[in-house]
């Protein structure tokens, strides 16, 4: 008897109803009620053949079961990416120790909550370009928009989000940011300008003749949040917190950040005068990409403070290598102004930016709220003399519609992080990395390829 009510159509569509309705309200978007007639028929009035490709009655052929079968797969796994989770794969050392290149992850959307579509008409699983053509439409994009999840991004924890510098890429070098580019060929021009003895102009005349030419001679393309680069990094400070970075060391609020084990830095490696041999070097369990330059008897290499400590038991001396402290400007560095001359190793302090905070606003803060006022949160900016105004308003503070958070590669001498393009919005938050499901050395061959004690490794969490 229980058998078949829970076969019979009434059942299917009540449990099939109850859970779109579930659904819907997560979802927050009451217009999919409309599909509840859809549901209906497919279960219990059967006037439309919902899945045209196959016949209702009788025996379809095996390509059309494969189709079928092929067509239920290639939904529900587009459903998973979009709501649950994805695959990702690291492609740059920027966070080793804590993870490897080429370590697959299992990241979570529903940790922070998944983010709706913001293009949702696309070809999924594809690149952003096939062939010279967009895979999605530009024209379509919806509000941002964050599903309720199961908490928030909390400080260290290891973060999946997109790139928020590749909203403007230049398709012959999208490696390299478009606005890093921008600020590289304008000081080329100046220091062309000052090796000539030609007159030096402002900044802002060099980054604008800068725009135009790279614009003129090679193809940009601007690309919606969810189309930019996901990239990986640990989040050090959250909405509201002060970050300062003195000898390299990152401090919050004040107080230093935990060391985590995986965190590490450049060091110079002294020898006796005999070279090292780089396979003795693997029962340190050194990634290839940390082997650097060999100056013998003097080497360079990427190490944590635990393997240099045990180095240091194999070798005449060692010493991590810090920038000195500030002295000249570096202007690939946030936020990107001569009044602030920072390196990677001695930088801030900065303050994150809160939803609903109001900041003053001038020429000295200006750096530092520039992108987030015209790009993120949409606004139109002029400066004129001492004057800034946004939206055509004169305005001596601003108020800030999002919370930003400040990443950076555990890898702390070889990352691209905020340190670079500064904050990172909430809305380029993608999910939470759980653990790693394979894990591939591309320097091995055959089946020593495979790191097996790295296979369903827990990510590193915020304690």
């Amino acid at each position: 008897m229980m058998f078949e009510i829970i076969k019979g159509k009434y059942f299917r569509f009540g449990l099939a109803a109850a859970l779109f309705l579930l659904f819907i309200i997560w979802l927050g978007n009451y217009w999919f009620l409309f599909g509840l007639p859809i549901i209906f028929d497919i279960y219990v009035s059967r006037k439309v053949n919902w899945t045209f490709w196959k016949k209702r009655e009788g025996k379809n052929s095996a390509f059309i079961e494969w189709l079928d079968a092929l067509i239920f797969a290639f939904v529900a796994v587009a459903l998973i990416n979009i709501y649950l989770f994805q695959n990702y794969k690291i492609p740059t050392p920027s966070m080793e120790s804590t993870m490897l290149v080429g370590d697959h992850l299992y990241v979570s959307k529903v940790s922070y909550g998944p983010r709706a579509p913001i293009t949702p008409l696309s070809f999924p699983f594809a690149q952003n370009r096939i062939r010279n053509t967009e895979t999605y439409l530009k024209w379509l994009q919806l509000d941002y928009k964050r599903l309720k999840g199961f908490g928030n991004v909390k400080r260290n924890d290891i973060v999946v989000f997109n790139f928020p510098a590749g909203d403007t890429v230049v398709l012959e070098n999208s490696a390299v940011s478009y606005y890093s580019i921008v600020r590289s060929t304008a000081m080329d021009t100046k220091m062309s300008d000052l090796n000539s003895g030609r007159p030096v102009k402002d900044w802002i005349d060099y980054e604008n003749s800068a725009i135009k030419r790279i614009r003129s001679q090679t193809h940009i393309v601007d690309r919606p949040i969810d189309r930019r680069d996901n990239y990986i990094k640990r989040c050090v400070a959250v909405p509201g917190d002060s970050l300062e970075i003195i000898h390299g060391k990152v401090y919050i609020n004040g107080e230093p950040q935990p060391a985590f084990e995986g965190i590490q830095y450049d060091y110079t490696v002294q020898t006796n005068g005999r070279p090292l041999n780089p396979r003795a070097l693997e029962d340190f369990d050194l990634p290839l990409s940390s082997l650097g330059i060999q100056y013998n008897p003097r080497y360079s290499f990427q190490l944590s403070e635990q393997k240099a400590n045990r180095l240091l038991t194999e070798i005449d001396d060692i010493i991590k290598v810090t920038k000195r402290e500030r002295s000249g400007y570096n202007y690939l560095l946030f936020p990107h102004s001569e009044s602030y001359r920072w390196n990677e190793d001695n930088f801030g302090p900065v303050w994150m930016p809160k939803e609903g905070v109001t900041v003053d606003l001038n020429l000295e803060s200006l750096p530092f709220y520039k992108r987030i006022i015209k790009g993120y949160e949409a606004n139109t900016l002029r400066v004129e003399g001492e004057d800034i105004y946004i939206n055509d308003i004169l305005s001596t503070s601003y108020t800030f519609k999002m919370d930003y958070y400040w990443m950076m590669g555990d890898n702390r001498h070889s990352s691209s992080d905020s340190r670079y393009w500064g904050y990172v919005p909430e809305n380029h938050i993608v999910g939470k990395p759980k653990f790693i499901w394979l894990s591939l050395n591309k320097n091995k061959k055959f089946l020593s390829k495979i790191r097996f004690n790295r296979f369903f490794k827990i990510v590193d969490a915020a304690e």
